[in-house]
C-alpha cells in the first residue's frame, strides 16, 4: 500500500515539500568516516565498518556497515551506497530509519527496507519499505508482506492536527 495520504498530511501540516530532500544535490561531495575501511580496488568497492557516518550536503546517513560501489574511470565516482546494521537517514526536517538502506546516486533514489520509520516533527509513518525520489521529493512507504512481528502488509501513521480556535 503506497503512502499518499500520509505524505499529503506531511505536506499540509508542515507546509513543506513532500520530502525535505527534494532536489538534494547528489553530485555534492560525499564524506565518510568509520572505525575501519577495506578497499577492494579490483571490485571497485570500499567497505566501511563500525560507527559509519556519511554526509552529503544536508543529508546524513549513520549505520554500522557501508559498502561503497564506485567506478574508477578517470577518477573515483561513487555510484551506490549499501548500508546494513541499522540505518538512519537525516535531513534538516525529517528522519528515516530502517534495517537496511540503499542510496543509488545514479538514479537519485534512497531506499530503506525493514522496520521503516519516517518522522517529521510529531508525524510518524511506519512500514517495511521506504523509497525517496530525490528529484521529485516523493516518498512512498509500503507495508510489505505479512510475517512474524510485522503489521501484515499495512502502513501505519500518526499525524498531528492543527489546533482550531473555537468560535
Amino acid at each position: 500500500m503506497a503512502l499518499t495520504a500520509g505524505t499529503a498530511a506531511f505536506a499540509q501540516s508542515q507546509q513543506q515539500p513532500v520530502s525535505a530532500l527534494k532536489g538534494h544535490n547528489s553530485d555534492a561531495p560525499v564524506d565518510v568516516n568509520a572505525d575501519r575501511i577495506e578497499v577492494q580496488d579490483r571490485a571497485d568497492r570500499a567497505m566501511f565498518v563500525g560507527n559509519v557516518h556519511v554526509r552529503q550536503a544536508e543529508l546524513t546517513l549513520d549505520t554500522q556497515r557501508l559498502t561503497v560501489a564506485y567506478s574508477s574511470n578517470g577518477g573515483v565516482q561513487i555510484r551506490r551506497l549499501d548500508a546494513a546494521g541499522g540505518v538512519t537517514v537525516h535531513s534538516p526536517s525529517e528522519t528515516a530509519k530502517g534495517d537496511f538502506g540503499i542510496y543509488d546516486l545514479d538514479r537519485k533514489l534512497i531506499t530503506l527496507i525493514g522496520n521503516v520509520r519516517l518522522d517529521r516533527g510529531d508525524n510518524q509513518v511506519l512500514g517495511q519499505r521506504l523509497v525517496i525520489d530525490l528529484d521529485s521529493g516523493r516518498a512512498v512507504i509500503d507495508g510489505g508482506p505479512a510475517g512474524v512481528n510485522q503489521s501484515g502488509g499495512r502502513v501505519t501513521g500518526h499525524f498531528t492536527v492543527p489546533q482550531r480556535k473555537s468560535s
